[in-house]
């Protein structure tokens, strides 16, 4: 708890760099069945060729990645911390330093993932975020994250998120540097949209393994943006 107040009255990226060492035994990693599920999904659109883990923390994306790419994997994320401990876990991969609202790679990647990092995007940022990635992909190249559906009112997870996200609205307008970290302001028709205006054709695909909500729609999808 002592690490977690530390790391949220610091910027998004001081706060990873402290919390890295042991981010990979927290709750914040991406689990296994999110990863697994993923790649259910994409084998059969594969094999692809270099891949790109967006957002990479400590390289969870590889066990994804690794499956599903014949050529390089590389991984993106603009904390030293984080990065630090993902080349130690994975050496054979490619790990680049940078923001990726400002991609500094151009039509290298066939396949991009990525895998809870968009809460640390404001929606006025999305645009730049998915224009770089679109940017990194070749032609035909495909970009995929999962997403949640979002909890009914009457759940209490509806109102457990919308708390937090309050709770940093009200932190981030009352402390420098801000943290940005929001669990609602990730909606899937918005994503759409800004996605499609970036340039990519949007589909997407039910992670069976999360389920069914009581109307029969998916509890988590995967979004699959492909450039064309």
């Amino acid at each position: 708890m002592r690490q977690l107040a530390v790391q949220a009255m610091s910027s998004v990226e001081r706060g990873y760099d402290l919390l890295a060492p042991a981010f990979d035994h927290t709750p914040f990693r991406t689990p296994d069945l999110f990863l697994d599920a993923t790649v259910r999904v994409l084998r059969p659109l594969g094999p692809f060729g270099a891949g790109l883990d967006v957002c990479c923390g400590t390289g969870a994306g590889m066990r994804a990645l690794g499956p599903l790419c014949e050529g390089p994997v590389t991984g993106v994320d603009f904390s030293a911390g984080m990065l630090e401990r993902a080349r130690a876990a994975h050496p054979d991969a490619r790990w680049v330093r940078a923001d990726v609202r400002a991609l500094p790679l151009r039509a290298d990647f066939e396949l991009a993932l990525s895998f809870g990092a968009f809460g640390h995007f404001l929606p006025a940022e999305r645009p730049a975020l998915f224009a770089g990635v679109y940017q990194a992909l070749r032609p035909g190249g495909l970009f995929a994250f999962p997403v949640a559906a979002p909890p009914p009112p009457a759940s209490p997870w509806f109102w457990v998120l919308s708390g937090f996200d309050a709770a940093m609205r009200v932190r981030n307008a009352v402390w420098r540097p801000p943290f940005v970290m929001y669990y609602r302001t990730f909606p899937l028709h918005e994503v759409r949209a800004d996605l499609a205006a970036a340039g990519f054709a949007v589909t997407t695909a039910a992670l069976e393994e999360f389920g069914r909500r009581p109307d029969g729609s998916p509890r988590c999808r995967l979004v699959l943006a492909r450039k064309p």
